[in-house]
Formats: C-alpha cells, sequence, structure tokens
C-alpha cells in the first residue's frame, strides 16, 4: 500500500511540475511574440502616437480602411478585432494607456455590442498568456467566476483555451510565423460580394452597456475625444428599429446604418467588403475632417 501512496504521490508531483514547465515555456514564447495579434502588438509596439484608432469587432475590422485617413496625413491604426465584444476592447484601450499610448481620437463601432454585456471566449483567450504579467490584465478579470483557476493552477489557461493559445499557437509564436492581423495597417479586407444578404434584428434591444461606459470614461479621464458610430447593415435587414433605439439608450452613437446600403458593396448583410469598407471610411473621414465629431 505505501509503494502504491508513493507511486501516486510521484505521479502528482511529475504532473504538477510538468504543468509548471509548461506554464513557464508557453508564456515566455508568446511573450516575445510581436506579430501574431494586435494585443502583441499594442504590448510591443514602439510607434504609439496616433491622430485616430478605430477600435471594435470585425464591422470595424472589416469596415474601416485606415490607409484613407493615413493618405491625408492623419497617422490612423485599425484595433478592431473580430469576435471582440465591447469588454475585450476596454481591456485593449486600457493596455494602450498603460504602455503609454497617445491617442486623439478613438473611432468606436459599438452598435450590436450593445445588445448584451457579454465577452468574447476566443478574444479573451488572446490575453490569457499574459495573465501573470500584466496587472491591468489581472485586475480586468479578477472577478470572473474563473479567475483562481486560470490565475493559480499551472497551465490550466493554456489548456481550457487551447483552440486560441494551445500548441499550434504557441508554435507558430516560436517561429515567429506572420499572420495577416497587422497588414493594411490593421485593416481586413473582405472580398466577396453578396453572401447571407439579410439579418434579423428583431429580437435585438441596444441596452446600458458597463465596458462601454468604461471606454466613455478612460477616454474623458485621458483626454481622447471618443467618437461611437455605428455602422452599415444591407438593405435586408430588420435593423431600422434597433439602430433608432440605440440613440435613446446612447445619445451621441451616430448612426451609419444607411450611409451604405447597395448589396453590392456587401460581403454579408452586417460585413461591407473592400469596395464598401472604402466608400464608407471616405465617408467617415469627410465627417471627420468637416469637425462634424466635435
Amino acid at each position: 500500500m505505501r509503494k502504491f501512496v508513493a507511486f501516486i504521490g510521484k505521479l502528482l508531483l511529475i504532473t504538477v511540475l510538468s504543468a509548471v514547465v509548461l506554464d513557464i515555456a508557453y508564456t515566455a514564447v508568446f511573450l516575445k511574440s510581436t506579430q501574431r495579434n494586435k494585443i502583441q502588438h499594442v504590448l510591443t509596439a514602439k510607434d504609439k502616437n496616433f491622430d485616430v484608432l478605430f477600435m471594435g469587432s470585425s464591422r470595424t475590422q472589416n469596415h474601416m480602411v485606415a490607409k484613407v485617413f493615413n493618405d491625408k496625413g492623419i497617422k490612423s491604426f485599425n484595433f478592431g478585432m473580430s469576435g471582440s465584444k465591447l469588454d475585450e476592447t476596454a481591456l485593449l484601450l486600457k493596455l494602450m494607456l498603460e504602455n503609454k499610448y497617445q491617442i486623439k481620437n478613438i473611432i468606436l463601432d459599438v452598435d450590436l455590442n450593445l445588445n448584451s454585456n457579454s465577452y468574447s471566449d476566443g478574444v479573451r483567450a488572446m490575453y490569457m498568456p499574459y495573465l501573470h504579467t500584466s496587472k491591468t490584465i489581472q485586475q480586468h478579470y479578477q472577478k470572473i467566476p474563473e479567475y483562481n483557476k486560470l490565475f493559480y493552477i499551472p497551465f490550466y489557461r493554456y489548456i481550457e483555451n487551447d483552440a486560441k493559445i494551445g500548441f499550434r499557437e504557441m508554435f507558430f509564436s516560436l517561429v515567429n510565423k506572420k499572420t495577416n492581423a497587422l497588414n493594411n495597417d490593421g485593416f481586413y479586407a473582405l472580398r466577396h460580394d453578396g453572401k447571407n444578404m439579410s439579418y434579423d434584428l428583431s429580437e435585438y434591444s441596444p441596452k446600458r452597456n458597463w465596458a462601454y461606459e468604461e471606454i466613455k470614461s478612460l477616454c474623458q479621464k485621458n483626454n481622447i475625444n471618443l467618437i461611437a458610430i455605428a455602422t452599415p447593415m444591407c438593405q435586408g435587414s430588420d435593423s431600422d428599429a434597433y439602430f433608432n433605439r440605440i440613440k435613446s439608450v446612447y445619445p451621441e452613437v451616430y448612426n451609419y446604418e444607411n450611409k451604405v446600403t447597395e448589396d453590392r458593396y456587401f460581403s454579408s448583410c452586417g460585413h461591407l467588403n473592400e469596395k464598401g469598407a472604402t466608400v464608407f471610411t471616405t465617408i467617415i473621414l469627410n465627417d471627420f475632417i468637416q469637425h462634424k465629431f466635435n
């Protein structure tokens, strides 16, 4: 019996030590990686001065062509992340401020994310490699139910989020394999036209969003001009009522839902293709230059 207990003890010890070693090794790789996603870019970039940053979900990533602004001498970058909710966007802004970013204006797409106070599992996972090294990330997530497991159990956060930060992502980070996340100043162009050209928002209802409130507060404290917008939907969407109700919750949101409507400008009902994104960004640029957001 003693031998069996000793064997189990040794097995547990080896398991714990292995988890500790793997946790340290994975974290070390991710800390040195700079080219895989926009979170890494924020944590490691040396160029931190911007006239305009675009932030939000895929409806920012696919809609805002930073080059249109940059070509006019307005230094810009698109920090939109596919799947991101306002919770993850708020954390990204916190990291920017922690890392001494100088930002004059933020154009933030809020529209569909005002439907709930939810979060994105996939985007949250990409913050997890830095949980032990960033006080800002720790403070942001310390109240979530699984925080203690993620923080205190060695390697747990990598196992739990294997699809996003598992062995495959660790290996690509180790060999410094670049993604397209930072190409085109952060803008990701959708090429095809007109698929899934309907979208039912009749069950959606905009509501107060704590992460958006936090973003507003951060911008106010740091003298950043926050421009909250709603971006275009296709003609086949049942969305007018939802977008009109946004004004009753947050009157400051600029509604661009119907500024680009032709199907030829859409990749899907909720996402502009490259042509549509260029048209839309030009509209935003003209309004920005004409000080309509002041």
